[in-house]
């Protein structure tokens, strides 16, 4: 650089040192961003993050000095595109991003400007009242007409599809309707931060979904792990209770008296001996006191009997044979039940 002017040697002395000074480098495009939004995009920086403006020549021969000490630097020079400036910060790229995005404000179109999404003139009262303006919007291949006095649009209409420039006539009208399509703020290209540089492709974030993202693979992590019994900080407490669930009903399945299966397991048991004592507590003497007490306090679902006027020789023979059976079974439950 013997033959460069000084002023340039300063510069992309400066330049470096800023680089080598910050942890995030970012190139941001300024093209056709007005002085003054400009000045409030700064401030909202306020000092998170230093915005240089110079010359690419400049900007690319800082990068190459500073090589060195920040691998793959170099490759920010690919996007280096429209008024091109540098960003210097220690704040993580992706925040950077969001602040700049979140920065930007509603402007007219201007003839030229390319459309980054369709260009809609929705429906409904445009606020004019009827004359000259109705033949533009009707020329301009909106559906116009009159309507009580007003100039209404019938439905919604694409004026600009995605992709394509903005005429002077579309322009003139987006601004009669004040309608401000197009977007002005810093564009933040690419982002160096640890050797990486990340595009604003991969700076474009979509929290909500990020965020529902990371709970599902938390939630399928969780079990896996509790599942596969691999205790962790977040896990361990599952597992345990998991684990105990299963010895309790394992144990209360095979009748293992421990400290907390033995009064649930007196207690089925309980359950089915009053069980069994309900289908013989009508048999006299079979059941003693605090049995028939005990029963006296269950709800029982008893089956209604009809009984029929007449009966035949061998029906009746039949039944005395049946409780003749009864009163034995219930003299053995007895003696079982002492």
């Amino acid at each position: 650089m013997a033959h460069v002017a000084e002023w340039k040697k300063e510069e992309v002395k400066e330049l470096k040192s800023l680089i080598d000074s910050h942890e995030v480098i970012g190139i941001v495009d300024l093209l056709n961003i007005p002085a003054r939004q400009l000045q409030k995009m700064r401030q909202s920086l306020n000092d998170k993050a230093t915005i240089r403006m110079s010359k690419k020549n400049l900007m690319d021969l800082a990068f190459e000095d500073s090589s060195s000490n920040k691998e793959n630097i170099t490759d920010l020079s690919e996007y280096m595109v429209g008024q091109p400036a540098i960003v210097f910060t220690n704040m993580n790229p992706f925040k950077l991003f969001k602040i700049l995005e979140n920065n930007k404000t509603a402007a007219p179109a201007k003839a030229g400007n390319i459309a980054t999404s369709d260009i809609v003139v929705p429906k409904g009262d445009t606020g004019f009242e009827p004359g000259p303006v109705l033949g533009d919007l009707q020329q301009a291949g909106i559906p116009a007409k009159i309507d009580k006095g007003k100039i209404v649009v019938e439905k919604d209409h694409v004026i600009v599809k995605e992709g394509e420039a903005v005429s002077k006539n579309a322009a003139a009208m987006l601004t009669r309707l004040d309608i401000h399509p197009m977007e002005v703020g810093i564009d933040l290209r690419a982002a160096y931060e640890d050797q990486a540089v990340y595009t604003s492709d991969v700076l474009t974030i979509d929290e909500e979904q990020t965020l529902a993202d990371v709970q599902g693979a938390f939630a399928k992590a969780f079990n896996l792990s509790v599942n596969a019994g691999i205790p962790t900080k977040e896990t361990i407490v599952a597992i345990v209770q998991n684990a105990n669930a299963k010895s309790f009903n394992l144990a209360m399945n095979a009748s293992v008296l421990t400290s907390e299966t033995t009064e649930p397991l007196i207690a089925l048991a309980n359950a089915r001996m009053l069980g069994i004592a309900s289908l013989i507590a009508d048999a006299e003497g079979a059941l003693d006191e605090e049995l028939l007490e005990k029963l006296s306090n269950v709800p029982v679902a008893t089956e209604t009997v009809v009984e029929e006027e007449t009966k035949d020789d061998e029906e009746e023979e039949e039944e005395e044979e049946e409780e003749a059976s009864e009163e034995e079974a219930a003299a053995g439950l007895g003696a079982l039940f002492g």
